[in-house]
């Protein structure tokens, strides 16, 4: 496969999977009517941060699959992408802020994992997870206060 159809599959995946994840788990009324802590950013940030922060993931995700698509970097990156596709359905479909809870803390630590990882042989992708790190970090926290307040 060409660099360039790795990237757009890649790109298409990462995205597509963000944006039909996003459609199928919208936050409806049991969201709107959950307590949030203060910190808890209005409703229209979200969805541009997870623009760039799923660009960011493919670009990492094709940079890895050139490189080995068999390696330890690489297994890591899929069970990233699987544990946060799984994050938008534990919390908003099911309903249950604990295990949503519980899920986001894998992430967080995967996430951990690949950057420690790939910091030596990709700094480029280690660099390009820090903000998806932050992020997934702040919603970690915003996922626990909002489990503690409800």
């Amino acid at each position: 496969m060409s660099n360039w159809m790795v990237r757009i599959a890649f790109l298409a995946l990462v995205m597509g999977g963000g944006i039909l994840i996003g459609i199928l788990t919208a936050p409806g009324d049991w969201y709107a009517q959950l307590s949030k802590p203060d910190f808890n950013p209005p409703n229209w940030v979200f969805g541009p941060v997870w623009t760039v922060l799923y660009v960011l993931i493919a670009v990492t995700g094709w940079r890895q699959f050139e490189t080995d698509r068999s390696s330890t970097a690489m297994k890591l990156w899929w069970a990233q992408m699987g544990l946060n596709f799984l994050w938008s359905p534990a919390f908003f479909v099911l309903q249950l802020p604990w295990f949503a809870l519980v899920v986001i803390v894998a992430l967080l630590v995967v996430i951990v994992m690949f950057i420690a990882r790939v910091r030596n042989s990709d700094r480029v992708s280690a660099l390009a997870f820090l903000p998806y790190f932050a992020w997934v970090a702040f919603a970690t926290a915003l996922n626990l206060s909002i489990a503690i307040l409800n």
